[in-house]
């Protein structure tokens, strides 16, 4: 995945939260544009905690951008 692929998703106007699937079938997904930091070679994804809708993480995860293998959108969550 390259890292303009990403940055797409996260400057979309309105945004749309998105999913990322990984090698490993996991999937992190991103409420809030805030919540991704795009480099070079991987992403940094902040996951908030449970039921909490602001844009402040409760870890962060760092995945290699070699272990994407697809983004897609997903329905903002039910408040």
């Amino acid at each position: 995945m390259r890292p303009e692929d990403i940055r797409e998703f996260l400057t979309r106007k309105p945004f749309q939260p998105f999913q990322i699937t990984l090698t490993d079938g996991r999937t992190l997904e991103v409420r809030h544009p805030e919540l991704a930091m795009v480099g070079r070679s991987a992403v940094a994804i902040g996951v908030p905690a449970r039921n909490r809708t602001e844009p402040i993480y409760d870890r962060l995860v760092t995945v290699s951008l070699l272990h994407i293998m697809q983004i897609e959108p997903v329905e903002p969550a039910a408040n």
